[in-house]
């Protein structure tokens, strides 16, 4: 079963949200849209901004880790086309 590590922005004030999951990351933006978790609940409108796919839960929770570091927030950025 494939997991994935995903980035949503918030369309209100463009802070983000790194999020794993083994459901369909388009099925996981819509639950967040509809408040299914406190801290996307209180920064929605969400856009995915962008997803990675992984064959194994290891793999995307290292990812996830990765990301939310200070290394990992200035590669997300540079994905997401932030460039700062």
């Amino acid at each position: 079963m494939p997991h994935f590590v995903y980035v949503l922005e918030s369309l209100r004030n463009g802070k983000r949200y790194v999020g794993m999951t083994s459901r369909n990351p388009g099925l996981r933006l819509r639950e967040h849209n509809n408040g299914s978790n406190a801290w996307t609940r209180a920064n929605r409108p969400l856009k995915l901004l962008f997803f990675e796919e992984y064959a194994t839960r290891f793999e995307a929770a290292q990812r996830e880790r990765f990301l939310k570091s200070g290394a990992g927030r200035k590669l997300r950025d540079q994905i997401a086309g932030d460039g700062s």
